[in-house]
């Protein structure tokens, strides 16, 4: 139930190059409903570029009651840019709350945020609550072990939320959210700070490995062959994911890597093979909804956290498996 007592949320619209929202932000927006006040939903579009009409139809369909685009001559690609119009948008809205997607640039982005306004910040969320006028997020901490729940106490929430959170689903109602524009202008301090370089990385096709509903991760066991890997995360339509091992090795580049000092995942669906289960790598994605391991070692400690096991030879079960699918879906 709706907190009538409750402020208006504010969700940071992540989007792609081509304006698409990112697949996490529609579990935001339906978290949002769940919690908004009478205010409702507020959109937060930080970017240069003009809102797509497609765009604004699918924020309609979740609800949102407004769409404030920031216009800007700082680099909006900087977390302390970023950061700055966030915190003008927030004084605009009135919201109590933030919302965003629990990725490296937003944890980064927050963390300015959090000084600038006095906000009481929580990363990595896999539930939020409003109990008694205070909004209280449920984490896991210590490579998984621990379940907590952390009470926001500052009159200002700012919450990161882990995707595959919440399942995303559109308002009973649509509406016609208002859209403005909201200048922004960078302090002395920010308006100093210039990117010199910024390398795009390639396109692979598949889902961003933090926000995939399925992952398919790779560990020594594949001896830097990912192919088996890759052919079956397409089948599935998957993100592909690594121990630290192998990026270390340079068999795959470290943005792929999972574990407590990479990119921590929250899949509906994690599969390792050749992953032998180490502390560092069970610490980013043992909370997993389904874990499969496929390792040629029965004794593999990841065989101790997975809800199915396969012991073999990743390159004969792998393709199988990929086949398999892949005649299924053709009947």
């Amino acid at each position: 139930m709706t907190d009538p007592t409750a402020s208006p949320v504010l969700v940071l619209l992540d989007h792609a190059t081509d304006g698409a929202l990112r697949p996490p932000v529609r579990e935001l927006l339906t978290l949002a409903r769940e919690l908004a006040g009478p205010a409702g939903v507020h959109g937060a579009w930080l970017d240069a570029a003009e809102l797509p009409v497609g765009t604004l139809d699918e924020i309609a369909a979740y609800g949102v009651g407004a769409v404030h685009c920031v216009t800007t001559d700082a680099d909006l690609r900087l977390a302390s840019v970023r950061a700055r119009a966030l915190a003008v948008l927030l004084d605009r809205t009135g919201a109590g709350l933030l919302l965003v997607v629990s990725s490296f640039e937003n944890k980064e982005t927050v963390a300015p945020l959090a000084v600038a306004t006095g906000a009481g910040v929580i990363t990595d969320a896999d539930g939020l609550t409003r109990e008694d006028g205070r909004y209280v997020a449920s984490k896991t901490v210590l490579a998984g072990t621990w379940r907590t729940r952390a009470v926001v106490t500052a009159p200002l929430a700012v919450v990161a939320v882990k995707a595959n959170t919440v399942v995303a689903a559109p308002a009973a109602r649509r509406t016609t959210p208002a859209v403005d524009e909201v200048p922004v202008v960078a302090d002395d301090v920010v308006a100093g700070v210039t990117v010199v370089e910024h390398t795009s990385r390639p396109d692979s096709g598949r889902p961003d490995l933090a926000s995939a509903a399925v992952v398919v991760a790779g560990g020594r066991g594949t001896e830097g062959d990912f192919g088996p890997v890759e052919e079956l995360a397409d089948a599935l339509g998957a993100a592909v994911g690594a121990t630290r091992v192998v990026t270390d090795q340079g068999w795959r580049g470290h943005d792929q890597m999972i574990g407590q000092t990479g990119v921590t995942i929250a899949p509906r669906l994690y599969i390792g093979a050749g992953v032998s289960g180490a502390v560092h790598h069970r610490g980013g994605m043992q909370a997993s909804g389904t874990i499969v391991a496929v390792n040629s070692d029965p004794d593999a400690p990841i065989f101790e956290i997975a809800d199915f096991g396969v012991v073999g030879d990743l390159f004969q079960v792998l393709p199988q498996a990929a086949a398999e699918l892949r005649r299924r879906r053709s009947r």
